[in-house]
Formats: structure tokens, C-alpha cells, sequence
């Protein structure tokens, strides 16, 4: 199949050398002319330093000759920079599929959701689940989720990548994958938050579980199905991101709870974790649907209010008395 990705950073890279591996016929695109140099030699030493990668694949700085005649087009841009670049999708006639994990401020919705603004939703898909680019790229055995309304194109998209070292699942539940591997961007904050002021894993597997059922709470509100957060996008994607010393999203948390200003750590970082943006529009959200989130609440509070981390640590465990649901 003819594929276009759009956004070449560590995870578009990656995904791309599977399906050029796989016999499909891959043109990256990226408004980095440098890094799309590197990557006709077999490169891509700004996000993933010495990994070889194909040199049989082509580049494309122009952006409609980059997706005319594509087949497939794999959207990887910040979600921040997606509704602006799915603008200039409008009326391509192929399969989207999205890997960018994040929520719109404004609105509320997630990035398939802004793709289904330019196209029908039976040819929009999101692929998401615990996967770290580099050990995506190297070949490390990991296992995501493929999610469409439609399942025809969710198997599609499940041909298109699956590998012996990369096994994909299939579901229809394309709402609660893209919620649940967006919203634990924003928990893996908290989680480095919690190992930047000392906290054992007593705290962190506290926070996790509880965190696990907020992410719930909030997919139900939006039209999510609740197992979907037992699976890949959800309990998997949140552990691997919470544990893992490679979690940005972690790293950014851990940093505040060592002590460090939201300035400084966005002033030192020029590609901030996507739990950064997310924290903010999940709370907004958690507003506008009346969905209880305490933990997201004191995230945003440490992002944009410039809460100290241990005084958001001590109003999570003052709480009034609940069940636990």
C-alpha cells in the first residue's frame, strides 16, 4: 500500500520502518527539512541516535505531494499542530490513521475526532497502546490496539503493521482507546511528581490504581466503553508510562517534584511531554462533564497554577472518606 506519514519525531519514525518493512511503499513528510535529509540516509539522529532505519523510503517537504496518491496517510504531529494540519486533508480519499495521544482544548475531543471533520469515520482509525518509540524502532517485542469504528479498516490497519515483534489488536471502541492513551500522559505526570519527592512504590501503586479509575470515570462521561480501560490504551499504556524511567511524561513530574518551576523545565525541553497540554484540556473537560478527577485537578494545579507538588500530595490524601469504586 502507498503510505504517507506526516510528522517524523521518534513514533512516526518508528511506525514507518514497520510498514516499509513490511513491503509498503512509505513517503515521510516533515517541516524539518534537516531531519528529513537524515532520514534519506537511513537516520534519524535527532529523535532516535543510532538506530539504522530504511534508506529505501522516500521524503517529501511539499505537502501535497506528499499525500497525493497515498493510499493510507498515518498522522504522528503534536496534537496541538493536528487540527491545523488535517485542515489540508480535506476531501483525500484514503484510510487516516492517528498515533498522536492527546485532547483539544477547546473542544474537548480527541484527534480522531477531528479527523472524522474530513473524513467519514469508517476510514478514520487511532492506533495506541504501551510502546515506546526507540524499543518500537529496535524491534523489541510490543503489542498496541488498533481502533476504528469500522472494523474492516481497524483489520486494515492491523495488516498494514502487524510483525512478529509488533502484534496488534483489534476494537471498535475507538473513543475509550484515544481517552485512555491520552489521559495517562497526565498521570505519568504525577507519578514523576511522586518519585521527585522521595515516594516509594507503596504511593505510586496507590496512585495508579486510583488514577486507573478516574481515567474510567471520564471515558464513560465521553462516550467510552469501560473495559477498554482494563486493556492496551488503558491499565497498559498507564503502567508503562508511570514505571518507566524513558517516560517523558514521567520525567517532566519527577522534575517538578524535585523542585523545579514549569518555566524552567519548558524553557530546557523544546519538545514537552504531551502530558503537558493534556493536563489542561482533561481538566477542562472534567468540568464541562462534571466528572470528579482529583488526581488530573492537582496536575493542572502544578502545571498552570504553580501548586507545590507537596501541597497537592497532601489536599489528594485529605479527602473526605469514599468507597472505593
Amino acid at each position: 500500500m502507498r503510505i504517507t506519514l506526516l510528522g517524523a519525531g521518534a513514533w512516526g519514525t518508528a511506525l514507518a520502518k514497520i510498514l516499509q518493512e513490511n513491503g509498503n511503499t512509505v513517503t515521510l513528510w516533515d517541516r524539518d527539512a534537516e531531519l528529513l535529509a537524515q532520514l534519506q540516509r537511513g537516520a534519524n539522529e535527532k529523535y532516535l541516535p543510532g538506530v539504522k532505519l530504511p534508506d529505501d523510503w522516500k521524503t517529501e517537504a511539499d505537502f501535497k505531494k506528499a499525500v497525493g496518491g497515498a493510499e493510507c496517510v498515518l498522522l504522528a504531529v503534536p496534537s496541538v499542530a493536528f487540527r491545523e494540519i488535517t485542515a489540508r486533508l480535506k476531501g483525500h480519499p484514503g484510510i487516516f490513521v492517528s498515533v498522536t495521544k492527546g485532547i483539544e482544548f477547546e473542544t474537548g475531543i480527541t484527534m480522531s475526532r477531528i479527523l472524522r471533520e474530513q473524513a467519514p469515520a469508517d476510514r478514520v482509525a487511532a492506533l495506541s497502546g504501551p510502546s515506546f518509540a526507540r524499543e518500537v524502532a529496535l524491534g523489541i517485542p510490543t503489542t498496541v490496539v488498533c481502533a476504528s469504528e469500522s472494523d474492516g479498516t481497524a483489520r486494515t490497519v492491523q495488516g498494514l503493521f502487524h510483525r512478529p515483534e509488533f502484534r496488534i489488536y483489534r476494537s471498535t471502541d475507538i473513543v475509550g482507546v484515544e481517552y485512555g492513551g491520552a489521559l495517562k500522559n497526565v498521570i505519568a505526570i504525577a507519578a514523576g511528581v511522586s518519585d521527585g519527592l522521595g515516594y516509594g512504590d507503596n504511593t505510586k501503586a496507590g496512585l495508579v490504581s486510583r488514577a486507573l479509575a478516574e481515567l474510567k470515570r471520564l471515558g464513560l462521561a465521553c462516550g467510552a466503553q469501560a473495559e477498554t480501560f482494563s486493556g492496551l490504551s488503558g491499565l497498559g499504556d498507564l503502567m508503562l508510562t508511570c514505571f518507566s524511567k524513558q517516560s517523558r511524561n514521567r520525567d517532566l513530574g519527577e522534575r517538578l517534584g524535585r523542585g523545579e518551576t514549569i518555566a524552567a523545565i519548558v524553557a530546557s525541553h523544546p519538545k514537552l511531554a504531551e502530558g503537558y497540554p493534556t493536563a489542561r484540556s482533561a481538566h477542562r473537560l472534567a468540568q464541562k462533564k462534571k466528572v470528579a478527577t482529583p488526581i488530573i485537578d492537582e496536575v493542572n494545579a502544578m502545571l498552570y497554577e504553580n501548586k507545590d507538588p507537596r501541597q497537592a500530595v497532601r489536599d489528594l490524601i485529605s479527602r473526605s472518606f469514599k468507597a472505593e469504586d
